[in-house]
């Protein structure tokens, strides 16, 4: 059903960690509500990343529109900015259609860009950047110190001080208000059951193949790309050199998928706009909520 008046229709915000259960609310809510959804994931961006970034099957994609899947290539730079603009876009030609437009993924960042506004500087500049890589991980932490920015949670990843100091670029004054109508969702779920939903995911990813897509990404684009630097293709790297055995690949990848949903838990929880519930809760919550905005 859509709703009656397109440019008064919220915008669905559904987050929660990695294995939560996102994808499948998001599917159900937009089967019911002539929805259209629009992945916030700083991962699902990539081509040629499906099996490793869990992205919504082909059947899920058949039945749904989904958009900001394989936007760049891995040895392409994509920033908040360009999703944020990308988004806008595809929020307003989704209502447009009279269809009703979800956002749902983990990456904190991507989804307070969008519903806040946020404007940014100029992008990061090559030489600047080259820079920044070229310095210790001493001399970033000191860097950050000087010009007062503040460190991020893993501030033993030269990558992510290097991100913290470029996102700088973003402005001192945000909106603390929305800039969309919207309904804001969070998944809860038990801690032992989301690790036993992190374990079985990637069981399953080494079943679909998730060490084949590494070796064919690693061929074409190298290992030392930035989203090769990431998720479960480094330890996949050294499985395939022989340096891990296949449990220890298993084992690893838990571990980095289980810290990934507690760093992503530690940014949503500071929001007191996201509505907290089981995902049976919230798909009555959400149903009710578009049905009194019609």
């Amino acid at each position: 059903m859509a709703t009656k008046d397109i440019n008064n229709q919220p915008l669905v915000i559904i987050v929660g960690p990695t294995a939560s259960g996102k994808t499948a609310l998001a599917v159900d809510i937009a089967r019911r509500f002539n929805g259209e959804i629009i992945c916030a994931d700083s991962r699902t961006v990539y081509k040629g990343m499906d099996i490793a970034t869990a992205k919504p099957t082909h059947e899920d994609q058949s039945t749904v529109p989904h958009w900001g899947i394989d936007l760049v290539g891995p040895d392409q730079h994509f920033s908040v900015a360009e999703f944020k603009n990308y988004a806008d876009q595809k929020i307003a030609e989704i209502r447009k259609r009279g269809h009703v437009p979800l956002m749902v993924g983990g990456t904190g960042l991507y989804i307070d860009a969008v519903l806040f506004g946020y404007t940014f500087g100029a992008k990061p500049n090559t030489e600047t950047r080259s820079k920044l890589q070229r310095m210790t991980l001493h001399e970033l932490r000191e860097h950050c110190n000087v010009h007062h920015i503040n460190l991020p949670e893993n501030d033993k990843n030269k990558r992510y001080i290097i991100r913290a100091i470029e996102n700088t670029n973003l402005p001192k004054q945000r909106n603390t208000t929305p800039v969309y109508k919207n309904i804001i969702v969070g998944i809860t779920t038990d801690k032992v059951v989301l690790r036993d939903r992190i374990t079985a995911r990637i069981e399953q990813q080494l079943k679909n193949g998730v060490v084949e897509e590494a070796k064919k990404l690693g061929k074409k684009y190298g290992w030392d790309t930035e989203p090769m630097k990431s998720n479960i293709y480094p330890i996949v790297h050294a499985y395939i050199q022989n340096e891990i055995s296949i449990e220890q690949l298993l084992t690893r990848a838990c571990v980095i998928d289980w810290r990934l949903a507690k760093r992503q838990l530690t940014w949503l929880r500071r929001s007191s706009l996201i509505h907290w519930d089981t995902p049976e809760g919230l798909n009555t919550y959400i149903a009710d909520r578009l049905v009194s905005a019609e």
